[in-house]
């Protein structure tokens, strides 16, 4: 009787001594919520352009993160559009996984709305950020067309090598690298102002590579107003190391008195051309009869001789006028070390009543040629593209009339095909400044974020 009395005393005490047993090994304890911070997000933009229909539309990359979380387990998307008809929530496209994610919109039109962009982390706790969003319309060939962002001048372009290209623009004195395979913003930028010793816009509308050193050149004519810009009057090189997204510019030589020399050098010959007059105070450069160059290329076989293009004046300065080129015979001197100009016996070119807007030639010495009014902004002119061999008397080839109902004007090619190849394309890149992109009224030149600012780059079979 006493055993049975002094038994379940024996088991209630030893299993009071395991629990203790258990709690000092922290086992058995009821467990405790984890706990998590308040998720955290942050864009590389603010600002966002895209168009309709487009391909490769620029993206943003979105960095989040969560203390207490695995990145993989927090959600980004959409959660609000501000306007759903330009783009809506489910227009919004996150991939990845991890703590950096990039993220696209697919516009359905014209116009602006700001997007919320939400990441939700573990306990239900979320974060906010807002991205404004523009686009523009739908243009023709959208497979085949690139926006370049973070400028909507671009004026002058070069090849870089491995699908990259440099743009100059015609508001700013800053060189631009792009990735030419896809939208987006310039992968790396040269302001070249304080090493050329100017203050104001140069006007850069031409540009040339041989080998290593890119000549680019200014407008030389007066500014809108009619005003003299004396930097505006510069012709400059620059010096490039490495290729494609490697590719770094060097500022090199300059001059600074070309329009001198040109207009000196038509007054000793009978003011043929009209040079003083279209240079005159009070005289717009973009006049039939006014001065403006926005082309630049080497003569065939030659890496001193180099061809200016004009837009304005047309020879003689009426409708159907020719196109005018004047040689240059030491221009690698001129722009490379400040040498005075040697102007040799002038081209002219029958473009069928357009100038010159851009010449590019390619290693077999084939040219081509962006032709377009002497007046135009925008695309409300006629544009097209000629071939030519570079000599003098003989006739340039219309390859195709440019497409002229999307916004912008024609102004550069990039590099030259083989142009004896079926089917070989060129890139062409419009200045866009006088546009009005997103249908508000505002010329793209004068938007107050330079990421909704764009070129259009596009490619053309120019030999079918």
């Amino acid at each position: 009787m006493l055993d049975q009395l002094v038994l379940p005393h024996r088991r209630t005490v030893a299993a009071a001594g395991g629990a203790l047993v258990l709690a000092a090994l922290g086992l058995g304890a009821p467990a405790q919520a984890a706990s998590y911070g308040t998720p955290t997000i942050t864009l590389s933009a603010g600002y966002l352009s895209g168009a309709v229909g487009a391909t490769a539309d620029p993206v943003v990359t979105v960095t989040v993160g969560q203390s207490g979380a695995d990145v993989s387990a927090l959600g980004v998307a959409a959660s609000a559009s501000s306007k759903s008809s330009v783009a809506a929530t489910g227009d919004v496209t996150v991939t990845g996984t991890g703590a950096t994610r990039q993220l696209r919109v697919a516009a359905r039109a014209r116009g602006y709305t700001d997007l919320t962009i939400k990441v939700t982390g573990l306990g239900g706790k979320t974060t906010t950020k807002s991205l404004h969003f523009a686009a523009s319309a739908a243009v023709q060939n959208a497979a085949d067309t690139r926006y370049l962002t973070g400028s909507s001048d671009a004026s002058a372009a070069v090849d870089a090598g491995d699908g990259y290209v440099l743009v100059a623009d015609d508001e700013s004195n800053t060189l631009r690298l792009y990735d030419g395979s896809a939208s987006g913003a310039p992968v790396r930028t040269w302001d070249v102002a304080s090493k050329l010793g100017v203050s104001k816009e140069i006007d850069i509308e031409g540009a040339a590579r041989v080998g290593n050193t890119v000549y680019w050149t200014g407008s030389l004519g007066n500014n809108k107003d009619g005003e003299y810009k004396a930097d505006r009057n510069t012709v400059f090189t620059t010096t490039v190391s490495g290729s494609g997204a490697a590719t770094q510019l060097t500022v090199g030589g300059s001059y600074k008195k070309l329009r001198d020399d040109l207009v000196a050098w038509d007054e000793t010959n009978g003011n043929r051309y009209g040079f003083a007059a279209g240079t005159a105070d009070g005289e717009a450069p973009k006049q039939i009869d006014g001065f403006n160059i926005e082309g630049l290329e080497f003569a065939p076989g030659s890496t001193t001789t180099a061809y200016l293009g004009f837009r304005a004046p047309l020879v003689p300065p009426k409708e159907g006028g020719k196109a005018l080129i004047v040689p240059v015979t030491n221009f690698d001197k001129v722009a490379g070390s400040g040498a005075k100009a040697v102007i040799g016996t002038p081209i002219e070119l029958d473009l069928g009543g357009l100038s010159i807007r851009d010449i590019r030639k390619n290693s077999a010495d084939q040219y081509l040629i962006v032709a377009g009014s002497w007046a135009a902004d925008d695309n409300s002119d006629p544009y097209a593209l000629y071939s030519w061999d570079g000599i003098a008397g003989h006739a340039p080839v219309k390859r195709l009339d440019l497409p002229t109902t999307d916004p912008g004007g024609w102004e550069a090619v990039v590099a030259v095909p083989d142009l004896n190849t079926t089917g070989a394309r060129a890139r062409l890149i419009t200045d866009a400044g006088s546009a009005d992109l997103y249908g508000d009224g505002t010329e793209a030149k004068d938007l107050d974020h330079d990421e909704w600012k764009k070129s259009r780059a596009a490619w053309f079979t120019v030999n079918g």
